[in-house]
């Protein structure tokens, strides 16, 4: 009974849920629990966790599971246990992780997020069942299309690249080159061979956009067509809005000009390909990217994939899951990408080299952002010594300071202000206003009273 009255204190999570009685919406959260990572429902517990019971006969508890098995498909059939407490009856309904989803509750389909359960969407029901077959959308044969659809010199520029790269051969016919690979069937070809080869536009854009603040755009370019093209394009196009600072060093009578970029190159490169190779090729959104003076964000129309979590993504042995194995294949292939899973350890690796640069990222379900900031440029490609560390440490402690100041004195003077005021007033990203919003809530600085449309801030004294 500890254990019990431990989870009703700790309240409501991604794998807890009270229900006063039993009814549709305890299905509906079974559904949910069984789609996610499993849970229980705690049948006669109030939402604040006090204990109201339940009143259960003989056949109660078989009615229940009777009415669970018919409105679920395929049928759930919890473990039920009964406890008494305080006098009280509760009955908890308990379900693991379900092998093949997605589960629904009368032919509609719920996830769990947080303490909450979600109706899912047609992209995201369609990824999950793929996700469970251990099967891929580019691997499905693009609806209507034959081999005459695709340009046959872009599939022997790959040909000839992968067979460069030395980590596979393939014959130089484009058709068994496409067989071996998976990408034709019967002279039909995937998905995946479209995307990357496909002689018309299907318009799986890339938007590109250069920003003086976050309302005032200076450019702007959409880029699409033939995933390879696109990845050359968006490059080039990200590296002609950046920075670069030179260094002269003069060596026995010689001069050398060495160039040092705004960010790491080969880390741009890595976040670019992240976002086209682990898109939702099902989603209407583009790949987004925003330069900034001083910072530059990536959005991907998919988020994390698989069992992966952000805290994973912090680790240099997490295990990663692919969305498009065709695609990523054929980009690891041409070593365009290397061990799957690698990409952001190579990104921590290459950011060492720039003392102020910060990499933010955040899973929002339906989509995936990253970003790189940085207080002061590097100038030098030398390694800086312990007093310019230090130094560089307590510029950006300083500017951390008076942002968080500047915030604070604009929610004091207006403490219903908003996030895209903050953003206009701060110079910061939206992003950068919802880390310094959640930093300072964490620490008890300031509070939020009441709902986002109606509510206020309020600053807590604290030195």
């Amino acid at each position: 009974m500890h254990i019990i009255a431990d989870i009703l204190l700790k309240g409501e999570s991604q794998t807890v849920e009270f229900k006063a009685s039993f009814s549709d919406e305890v299905i509906i959260t079974l559904v949910a629990f069984s789609n996610t990572k499993g849970g229980t429902v705690y049948i006669g517990v109030l939402d604040n966790g006090k204990i109201k019971g339940v009143d259960i006969g003989k056949e109660t508890v078989a009615q229940w599971m009777n009415e669970i098995k018919s409105k679920t498909v395929p049928a759930i059939v919890p473990n039920m246990d009964i406890f008494v407490a305080d006098a009280k009856t509760i009955v908890t309904l308990t379900v693991v992780e379900y092998p093949v989803k997605p589960l629904s509750m009368k032919g509609r389909y719920y996830k769990r997020e947080g303490n909450a359960n979600h109706l899912m969407s047609t992209f995201e029901i369609s990824n999950l069942s793929l996700q469970t077959r251990q099967v891929s959308w580019d691997s499905y044969l693009y609806n209507g299309a034959t081999v005459d659809d695709l340009d046959i010199e872009k599939v022997h520029q790959f040909i000839r690249k992968v067979n460069e790269a030395g980590r596979f051969s393939l014959p130089g016919g484009y058709i068994e080159a496409l067989d071996k690979l998976g990408m034709l069937q019967n002279a039909v070809p995937t998905n995946a061979a479209m995307v990357l080869f496909s002689k018309k536009d299907l318009h799986y854009n890339v938007h590109i956009g250069r920003f003086k603040t976050p309302s005032l755009i200076v450019a702007d370019k959409m880029i699409s067509g033939n995933l390879y093209n696109v990845v050359d394009e968006a490059m080039q196009t990200i590296i002609g809005h950046l920075k670069f600072a030179f260094e002269i060093n003069i060596r026995n009578a010689n001069t050398q000009r060495t160039e040092i970029p705004e960010y790491p190159l080969d880390a741009l490169r890595e976040l670019l390909l992240n976002a086209i190779v682990h898109r939702d090729y099902q989603s209407p959104t583009d790949v987004q990217i925003k330069i900034f003076d001083n910072g530059i964000s990536f959005f991907n129309p998919s988020g994390l994939y698989g069992d992966i979590t952000e805290e994973d993504l912090k680790t240099d042995n997490y295990r990663a899951s692919t969305r498009n194995k065709q695609i990523a294949e054929a980009f690891y292939l041409t070593k365009d990408i290397e061990k799957y899973g690698s990409g952001f350890i190579r990104i921590r690796k290459e950011i060492e080299h720039y003392p102020t640069m910060r990499f933010n990222y955040r899973d929002a379900g339906y989509g995936f952002f990253a970003e790189f900031s940085y207080v002061q440029q590097k100038i030098t490609s030398k390694d800086p010594e312990k007093t310019v560390e230090k130094t560089v440490e307590k510029t950006v402690e300083k500017t951390v300071e008076k942002t968080v100041e500047k915030i604070l004195n604009l929610i004091k003077e207006n403490s219903k202000i908003t996030q895209d005021d903050l953003v206009e007033k701060t110079g910061l990203t939206r992003r950068g206003v919802e880390w310094n919003l959640t930093s300072l809530k964490k620490q008890g600085i300031l509070t939020r009273v009441g709902g986002r449309k109606s509510g206020f801030w309020q600053v807590n004294e604290k030195d």
